[in-house]
């Protein structure tokens, strides 16, 4: 007998039922994710249809000493219909008074949130070549904003927020209102946000990273070999010091964030030339409102030089074109099969989400702070020790349930870090 489905006053009273968790998630973006302090600026990204919950952001960060809060909103209607009706040159360049507000307010020192929920087909019929263009030039006209989060010099966080049309992607078997209250409550349960004092678990889990990233740096591993059942014999090299990351972020300035609520990952930035062999991908790729599914790359010194897709391949053309280094890696994150995300068995059409589900590498751009001294680096020092530089970063999941991935050392000496989709250690 399946689930009997709730009647719209039920999912109101459920939902007004979730308000003092709501507030919390509120209160735990702003002081542990964004870690907005007295004085400081906060930016706000978030869609329209979530105004309530931008609200309560508002209120906790006033609370919480910001001086102001600039709100920039988003609507996946408003998206759709302008790249449908302009033409694809108006969006190769950023209008100067944008450019003009994320550089001013990156350069004062905010801190940026970045609340996501979008339909993940919003996009469907538009050219994919539009939102493309679109992309590549914020993140290249935008050189402040965007250097600000990549170099540490401003804290950021990107969390999770649902919207209707979202929630209908997850929850396709029930009604509008009640999918929007599961999504509420996946979101919270993933994001540790559930319990009493969710900024305690936070610490909690953020000290449960050092264990692997301890094991990881001290290990000093030349590359990795990933191969599993789905046809994956991949090898990438590491950085000579390289460093692996995870959990908080600390900026320039000594400032501890979270970049990502949640995260579940350790990850580091991978030799940009030492990619060879086929990797499959294990889950959706959501990329700007399109799904490229069942989809696999094959490198070869460092570059994909091969792939296809079940479906969506145009989109990974498009991506893959993006700049010179768009075809490199950027990031090797390892995951455990045995995390929230994955243990719930949904499918959340996110990348915020599904990244934390599923071990995942990501074409383009690398991570300064994954390489020793890399924040004082400028991009061509970065290129030349390994770091990748590009216009886009796009993660993919490779992490299927069989998934074994060996450390090799200089030497040659193989040790297994993950079997059947987790880390050694947890099979012992």
């Amino acid at each position: 007998m399946g689930t009997i489905p709730m009647t719209a006053a039920e999912c109101r009273r459920a939902t007004e039922g979730l308000s003092r968790q709501i507030a919390r998630y509120a209160e735990l973006l702003v002081r542990v994710g964004v870690a907005v302090k007295p004085g400081q600026e906060l930016v706000v990204s978030a869609p329209v249809e979530r105004a309530d919950f931008a609200r309560q952001i508002v209120k906790s960060a006033y609370k919480a000493g910001a001086s102001h809060v600039t709100m920039i909103w988003a609507d996946d209607q408003i998206s759709s219909l302008n790249y449908l009706n302009v033409d694809t040159d108006w969006f190769r360049h950023i209008p100067s008074w944008k450019k003009e507000q994320l550089n001013s307010l990156s350069e004062a020192g905010a801190s940026f949130l970045f609340l996501e929920g979008s339909d993940p087909l919003a996009l469907t019929g538009v050219d994919p070549v539009k939102p493309a263009v679109a992309h590549r030039a914020s993140n290249v006209e935008c050189k402040s904003f965007r250097n600000g989060m990549d170099f540490g010099r401003n804290a950021w966080c990107i969390a999770g927020v649902p919207v209707e049309a979202w929630a209908r992607k997850v929850f396709p078997d029930v009604s509008t209102e009640e999918a929007v209250y599961r999504l509420w409550v996946a979101i919270l349960e993933v994001s540790r946000a559930d319990g009493d004092d969710p900024q305690s678990a936070w610490e909690t889990h953020n000290a449960a990273f050092e264990k692997n990233k301890r094991l990881l740096n001290e290990a000093h591993y030349d590359s990795l070999h990933y191969y599993s059942s789905d046809g994956t014999d991949f090898t990438v090299g590491l950085n000579s010091t390289g460093i692996w990351a995870g959990g908080s972020s600390a900026t320039q300035d000594g400032v501890m964030c979270f970049p990502n609520i949640p995260t579940e990952e350790v990850f580091t930035s991978p030799d940009r030339t030492r990619a060879n062999g086929t990797i499959h991908s294990v889950l959706p790729l959501v990329h700007h409102g399109y799904i490229v599914r069942d989809f696999w790359f094959n490198f070869k010194d460092g570059k994909v030089v091969s792939y296809d897709a079940v479906e969506g391949k145009e989109i990974l053309s498009h991506i893959l074109k993006t700049d010179n280094n768009a075809c490199r890696l950027g990031e090797c994150a390892l995951i455990s099969k045995n995390t929230p995300i994955r243990q719930s068995g949904l499918l959340f059409y996110s990348t915020l989400y599904d990244e934390n589900a599923s071990c995942h590498l990501a074409l383009g751009m690398g991570f300064p702070e994954c390489i020793e001294n890399g924040f004082t680096m400028d991009k061509d020092t970065l290129i030349s020790s390994g770091i990748n530089q590009s216009a886009i970063h796009v993660d993919f999941m490779v992490g299927s349930d069989d998934l074994s991935i060996d450390g090799i050392k200089k030497d040659g000496t193989r040790e297994p870090i993950f079997v059947g989709g987790q880390w050694i250690w947890e099979c012992e």
